[in-house]
């Protein structure tokens, strides 16, 4: 379960990553306005001349949002420990105590 989380989490931060990256490439700069207002640019946009930058904007906010809270999770998951009851002294005497004695060497010859 905490590996298919993992690897969904991966997922959505690299998706989300690339979506910022094009969003971010296609907004209009300041420096795009300046040239617009002395008759440079056309205001003729899908979503008239100021819709595209709020929509944009709110969607690169909602994908950089969605890519922190996914970096958040990876970096939760890969910090969890599973509860251990005992030290690692403990742990250690326990280890050494499961391995077997070895077998006694003898130098006999057998038969």
């Amino acid at each position: 379960m905490v590996n298919f989380l993992h690897g969904l989490l991966v997922v959505l931060q690299v998706v989300s990553a690339l979506g910022v990256i094009v969003l971010v490439l296609l907004q209009h700069g300041k420096g795009a306005d300046m040239g617009a207002a002395f008759g440079g640019g056309s205001s003729g946009s899908l979503f008239g001349a100021t819709g595209s930058a709020n929509f944009l904007s709110r969607t690169t906010g909602v994908l950089a949002t969605i890519f922190f809270v996914a970096t958040l999770g990876i970096t939760w998951l890969a910090t969890v420990q599973p509860k251990q009851g005992e030290s690692v002294v403990d742990r250690v005497r326990a280890n050494a105590q499961e391995v077997a004695p070895a077998a006694p060497q003898t130098n006999e010859i057998p038969k």
